[in-house]
């Protein structure tokens, strides 16, 4: 009897999202409930994006929601290397595979071309993928190009017409049409697999039996199923978990709700209880109870109770269950633990403690000066800005545009946030006292305090960032209209 090995695949592109939480446990809850395995696999091949500290971040938070794997980077096993930067000669001698069969292509399509060749159909009505008919150059251009040695992709050849039937554990047949299906890239110019060539090789060399993973990916499964038939392997069985949505049934958004695992965990929601939430996310124990712990819901976990409705991610709802297991679960001893492991800890207080030291004259002092690094949201309101001298809309642009410019800023260092403070205090015309001012009252709440880029430092990326729109939200928020107009200076001060 085959073992049912399951997985997880995280991009380290930026902070742990609870969405990839979301998957993970029901990946280990199956493989559990059938006694199988579950996996963990780092997806790092966007080399530009990609970093060490986000990996760090993705484990960490992971294992720190009680959800452990079997194998994976850190602890090893038959399969590896289990990060995918490692693999690079698996995945090239398996597209040359490819090519060798003729299942697959270079293209050597620079980019304006493709811009050019999408304008053209655009314009002509056309509205299906590109095809390799329509991507293939001249034999003569292919050969010129080759011999001078221009860069070039490896795409897979897909069919042009019909329908393909994908079989999903939930929700039966599903039919793709072939022309919404594009002559996928498998292999990019700097010799590293797109998702799609990876997710196959991987999946397949990794003994993978069932793939649980959000229904953003049903309309590249068709690819998938078509690149397990050109290597003449067996398909895992299918699974496509709904999305989380945000209250208003959009998908889920760091622009309408906390996404990052950092952000509650700063918050100080238990660990149980944020599990315990996520496993609620369109799955329902037999009993209909709320409250449930991780090793009752491997215990009964059946996948053909998740609901296909687009489950929403309610922070009400969440703080709410966090409560009750504060409340049922901890005495005044448990209480304790989790206050020392939440932020009342050797580590994070020492970070503080250089902030407060020069600024007290008695030890009652500290709580005032330091509040915002033991709180949540900072209780302000649209008059705490009243000694800021810029005018709303200006206020409202530089708090956005602070928020976009801090999404990608990686290390999350003093030394990293100084330029980007500095780019936008000169756009603004500000020095850097003035532009940091409303900075500093959506941080700490307060007009005097510790130093606003150590807080920000010492808080981390999430809560800065949450904190940021949550002073947004102050001030009355940001219309559609204005979002757009933003939108478009922000792309020009790129």
């Amino acid at each position: 009897m085959t073992t049912v090995r399951t997985r997880i695949a995280p991009s380290p592109t930026g902070d742990p999202h609870v969405g990839t939480a979301y998957v993970a446990l029901f990946n280990l809850c199956f493989a559990r409930q059938h006694g199988g395995q579950f996996i963990l696999r780092i997806e790092d091949t966007d080399r530009q994006r990609s970093t060490a500290e986000s990996e760090h971040m993705i484990l960490d938070s992971l294992r720190w929601l009680g959800l452990e794997w079997d194998e994976g980077p850190d602890v090893g096993g038959p399969h590896g290397p289990y990060r995918q930067s490692e693999r690079g000669d698996i995945y090239a001698r398996h597209a040359q595979q490819l090519l060798d069969a003729g299942h697959a292509f270079k293209c050597y399509r620079t980019s304006e071309e493709l811009n050019e060749l999408r304008e053209s159909r655009k314009a002509e009505g056309v509205h299906g993928a590109l095809k390799p008919k329509d991507l293939v150059l001249p034999q003569e251009e292919i050969e010129r190009r080759e011999t001078e040695g221009w860069p070039y992709v490896i795409r897979m050849k897909v069919p042009e017409e019909g329908v393909c039937v994908i079989e999903d554990m939930l929700r039966g047949s599903i039919e793709v049409d072939w022309t919404q299906v594009d002559a996928q890239i498998l292999l990019k110019s700097d010799g590293m697999p797109t998702y799609h060539m990876a997710n196959v090789v991987d999946d397949h060399l990794m003994g993978i039996t069932h793939v649980l993973r959000g229904e953003e990916w049903i309309n590249s499964a068709p690819k998938h199923r078509l690149l397990y038939e050109y290597f003449d392997w067996q398909m895992p069985a299918l699974c496509h978990l709904p999305l989380l949505r945000n209250p208003d049934k959009t998908k889920l958004s760091k622009r309408k709700n906390p996404t990052s695992i950092n952000y509650y965990r700063r918050m100080g929601f238990l660990p149980q209880a944020l599990t315990n939430y996520l496993g609620r996310m369109g799955w329902s124990m037999p009993d209909e109870r709320e409250k449930f712990s991780l090793e009752e819901m491997m215990t009964h976990f059946d996948i053909q109770r998740v609901s296909l409705g687009g489950p929403v991610f309610d922070l009400e709802k969440l703080t709410w269950l966090n409560g009750l297991y504060i409340r049922e679960d901890l005495d005044d001893k448990g209480l304790l633990h989790a206050l020392r492991e939440w932020a009342f800890n050797e580590e994070y207080v020492s970070q503080i403690l250089p902030q407060v030291r020069p600024r007290i004259e008695t030890l009652s002092d500290v709580a005032p000066l330091a509040g915002h690094f033991f709180s949540g949201m900072p209780t302000i309101d649209e008059h705490s800005f009243d000694s800021v001298s810029l005018e709303r809309e200006k206020l409202l642009k530089l708090l956005q545009f602070l928020v976009w410019r801090l999404e990608r800023v990686s290390p999350w260092d003093k030394d990293s946030l100084l330029p980007e403070v500095k780019q936008l205090g000169d756009y603004f015309e500000l020095k850097m006292k003035a532009f940091l001012a409303p900075v500093f009252i959506a941080i700490t709440g307060s007009t005097t305090s510790t130093s606003v880029m150590d807080a920000m430092v010492i808080l981390g990326s999430d809560m800065t960032r949450a904190r940021l729109r949550h002073a947004i939200m102050v001030l009355g928020g940001i219309s559609k209209k204005q979002t757009k107009a933003f939108e478009k200076a922000f792309r020009e001060l790129e």
